[in-house]
């Protein structure tokens, strides 16, 4: 009986951990740790379940060396029974005394950032999502690499 009460509460722990495991996430490296205007970073996400909704997140590593306190991005989205859409979303990487925001590891600063909350998708089927990087700079100097992430509520 002890050893049924002892599976019970493990797979109780197991499922609460889950909980915001994401459905997609995917990384794309920047070449060169410079972003140009042209290399725009694409993921293709396969929707089964039109009716659930999702958190959509960007991930954004930059260096120690990126010039600027903010970023300006561009998602573009795309898919079945979805118009084509761009919106532009800007981001503070440091605080106004210049400390770097989030998690760090050596000379690169790390952030995930939600873009989207309870998005649902009007159909099943594939979805594109791509990022641009919108900053006055070309290319755009100390970032590593960008990425997406969607958490299935």
């Amino acid at each position: 009986m002890k050893a049924v009460f002892m599976l019970f509460i493990t797979m109780i722990f197991l499922a609460s951990c889950q909980e915001n495991v994401p459905f997609y996430e995917k990384n794309t490296v920047i070449p060169n740790v410079s972003w140009d205007y042209n290399f725009k970073p694409a993921y293709t996400v396969q929707i089964t379940d039109k009716d659930a909704q999702y958190d959509v997140y960007i991930n954004l590593r930059h260096a120690v060396s990126y010039p600027f306190s903010n970023i300006y991005v561009f998602l573009h989205e795309e898919g079945p029974g979805m118009a084509n859409k761009s919106t532009r979303y800007e981001f503070s990487l440091a605080e106004p005394d210049g400390r770097w925001i989030g998690k760090s590891a050596g000379n690169l600063y790390e952030q995930t950032k939600l873009l989207k909350e309870g998005l649902s998708f009007p159909d099943t089927g594939k979805y594109s999502f791509s990022f641009e990087q919108n900053m006055a700079e070309n290319p755009l100097r100390g970032v590593n690499d960008v990425g997406i992430k969607l958490i299935k509520r």
